[in-house]
């Protein structure tokens, strides 16, 4: 059995150390109100069983916590005030000096809990342990002199969760919709160096792949770039190509036959096609960025997004390159082809294209067979999204974290941004960003009601005035941000096209960027409040209240300040543990609620209840029209890849009933014996999960390749027990 030290490092358990900070503390009373040794070794024992039975490794933190439990219950309050006040003179002491023994154990990697906080860095890596070290500063910075104490004590115990709070010392916001447009129509500055106008579709990527690169070390969040963007320069590629083989014919005193002139130029096209696709492909996840990990990169494809004619021609072109080369995957140190995490796809079904007769059924069937083997595309409705979205379609900044509907341009606000592109008779979405995020642990708040219906919204409104605090916390730390510290960012065409020194604070206003308010738990919460799933008919309808009631708060705090509050089914990954911990913590184990090491990702059924795809779908797409601000649905499936009709019949489930959802698929291999199907979570002898391959037995995580998502993202570097837990125990719905 292990413990977590406070440094992060896991070490064994050794319950001689209970003994002797016990009698430590017997010492310090009067002999009248002292423990027997056995009295004391009882203690240690007790405590010992209690960590044993939780499934998880426990930190020094929780253990102390039952000490003092455990003396109070044998009556020695005397020497129970003795042991507190000890913990409170070294917590004094620690806090003098916070964060040195956490970046001592990072430099080190032994800080276990930092090892899995992000499925995609690797804390061996010298980039990311100078991320994490910078970023153990600045969450001390935060805490201690930035943030209002009650916040940071509702973040620490587990309330609410202040999300990034490692970049919060900085002016940064969360994520975006680049610009890609104005920036290579109108020319962009990349490291103090002028980027012209591209005179091709592979320039245009390479241009592409360096401004992501730059836009990632600006933000703390996901960006997200359009195909449409770049599908004009396959035609620019194209006339330099029909010109160049023109002048190769004459000069070869070849007659001119324009027919095979245009034919040898396509196919130079289409070559082009494949270097441009496979530079944005292989520089995105080679990418190292200063926060020591690949950009969090999604791609938007949706045919509709250009008019009809050579360019949405060209778009399907590139599409169909980008589903192609994604089936294939990326090679390993092996040289095995395996699933990589990112670019994030996100594939538009539309009418064009979800139809077997459909002009561009050929690109569904392909995104299909790339969803069965890597696990990407994930799907966005253009049915439903223009009926949530006021009649647009956009894409998500990242995994999941949507706009608001553009309101500046039909007010008359205008281009506030100075964009090159702007156009005021269209809605305009890239170019936009979101400025950060707070959220609210639902499970938390049912359980501190005690059940009492009048205490759990009283509580839910004190709870929903910290994390509108909270948020605005974000936003004033974001006003007053002069466009110098991001030049890309915000005088280069990414966001905007500001002055140097002129402040971004009115992109903050007016809805032309968003703040998010998240959520967490919505099953056990409905769980404990009314003793059913939120998905029993009995049930639903307080689910749907609560999420109707952080609508409203966040359209009561829009209506105070002009700032687009917006509801966002948070995507947790460690944070589920956290919440876990600390629930456990406060209220023991409660069958269906606490009982589990992690707590559902925000409106999402069960990972264990047992339902099929299509159910799920439908049920779960009530709960988006409610998650405006952020929400993404998926299925767990089997290996799929010879099943496609199957796949296909649950894309158009998803045309059909829910804006925007995924397939949770298997994709993973053993480097040790070149075992290529899904390998498994097991218990080792310390009672602590780990993967382990079914062929070989192989357990060593350096030697294996596993895929799976976590949080809407694609996760590759393994995640804490709380999420494995989480994964293990997921029910398939196909």
């Amino acid at each position: 059995m292990k413990i977590i030290k406070r440094s992060g490092t896991e070490v064994e358990f050794d319950i001689s150390k209970i003994v002797a900070a016990v009698a430590k503390a017997n010492k310090e009373v009067v002999d009248r109100d002292r423990l027997t040794r056995e009295q004391i070794d009882e203690i240690a024992k007790k405590v010992t069983l209690t960590c044993s039975g939780m499934n998880r490794t426990a930190s020094v933190e929780e253990i102390q916590d039952m000490v003092e439990n455990e003396i109070m219950e044998a009556q020695a309050f005397e020497v129970a005030r003795k042991y507190i006040t000890y913990r409170y003179t070294r917590a004094l002491v620690r806090k003098a000096n916070s964060t040195d023994e956490q970046i001592l154990s990072l430099i080190e990697c032994n800080n276990e809990e930092v090892k899995q906080e992000n499925s995609n860095k690797n804390p061996v890596v010298n980039s990311v342990q100078r991320d994490y070290m910078a970023g153990e500063v600045s969450k001390d910075i935060a805490k201690r002199l930035l943030l209002p104490e009650d916040v940071v004590k509702a973040h620490e115990d587990g309330i609410i969760h202040f999300h990034d709070s490692d970049y919060y010392a900085q002016h940064m916001h969360n994520c975006c919709l680049v610009n890609l447009e104005d920036m290579l129509q109108n020319g962009t500055v990349i490291s103090e160096t002028m980027i012209d106008k591209p005179k091709s579709f592979s320039t245009a990527c390479n241009i592409a792949t360096q401004s992501i690169a730059q836009i990632a070390s600006s933000q703390y969040g996901g960006q997200s770039i359009t195909l449409s963007h770049l599908a004009p320069f396959v035609d620019v590629s194209r006339k330099k190509y029909l010109k160049m083989v023109q002048e190769e014919y004459e000069e070869a005193g070849l007659a001119l036959d324009h027919n095979q002139i245009a034919k040898i130029a396509e196919l130079r096209v289409r070559e082009e096609i494949k270097r441009g696709v496979q530079m944005i492909q292989y520089q995105v996840i080679t990418l190292m960025t200063t926060n020591g990990q690949a950009p969090f990169v999604t791609v938007f494809m949706y045919l509709d997004e250009v008019p009809e004619g050579q360019t949405r021609d060209d778009l399907a072109l590139v599409i169909e390159e980008m589903l192609r080369q994604r089936i294939l995957g990326v090679k390993n140190e092996k040289g095995v082809y395996i699933t990589p995490a990112f670019p994030k796809l996100i594939y538009v079904l539309e009418e064009d294209n979800i139809h077997e007769d459909s002009k561009c059924w050929y690109l569904t069937k392909m995104a299909a067979t790339c969803t069965a083997k890597r696990m990407v595309p994930d799907y966005i409705s253009e049915k439903i999204m223009k009926k949530l979205k006021g009649g647009d379609v956009y894409a998500c900044m990242g995994c999941r974290s949507f706009l608001t509907p553009d309101r500046f341009t039909d007010a008359g606000v205008g281009n506030i941004a100075n964009a090159g592109n702007y156009d005021p008779n269209k809605h305009k979405y890239w170019g936009r960003f979101n400025q950060g995020v707070v959220t609210l642990n639902l499970v938390d708040v049912a359980c501190s009601s005690e059940g009492d219906m009048d205490r759990f919204w009283e509580i839910m409104d004190e709870r929903l005035e910290l994390c509108h605090k909270a948020l605005m916390c974000r936003h004033e730390r974001l006003l007053g941000t002069p466009s110098d510290v991001a030049p890309i960012l915000w005088q280069y065409g990414a966001l905007a096209r500001l002055k140097r020194g002129e402040k971004i604070d009115k992109l903050l206003f007016d809805g032309y960027s968003t703040i998010s308010l998240g959520y967490a738990g919505l099953c056990e919460c409905t769980r404990y409040m009314t003793g059913l799933s939120h998905t029993n008919p009995e049930a639903t309808p307080f689910a749907m209240e609560v999420m109707q009631y952080l609508n409203d708060a966040c359209a009561r705090w829009k209506a105070e300040s002009n700032i687009d509050f917006s509801i966002y089914g948070t995507p947790l990954e460690s944070t589920t543990y956290k919440f876990a911990k600390c629930l456990q913590k406060r209220f023991g184990k409660i069958e269906g609620v606490t009982d589990k090491n992690y707590i559902t990702n925000s409106y999402h059924v069960h990972v264990t209840e047992k339902i099929d795809a299509f159910s799920k779908l439908s049920f779960e797409a009530k709960f988006q029209e409610l998650s405006p601000g952020g929400a993404v649905s998926y299925v767990e499936v089997p290996n799929m890849q010879n099943n496609i009709d199957a796949v296909i019949a649950v894309m158009k489930h998803i045309y059909d009933n829910i804006m925007y959802a995924e397939l949770n698929t298997k994709s993973d291999y053993c480097q040790k014996c070149g075992y290529d199907g899904e390998i498994k979570i097991a218990e080792n002898e310390d009672g602590k999960l780990v993967w382990k391959c079914p062929n070989c037995g192989n357990t060593d995580e350096e030697t294996m390749n596993v895929a799976r998502r976590t949080c809407g993202y694609i996760g590759t570097q393994f995640w804490n027990q709380g999420r494995t837990q989480e994964i293990q125990e997921r029910v398939l719905h196909l």
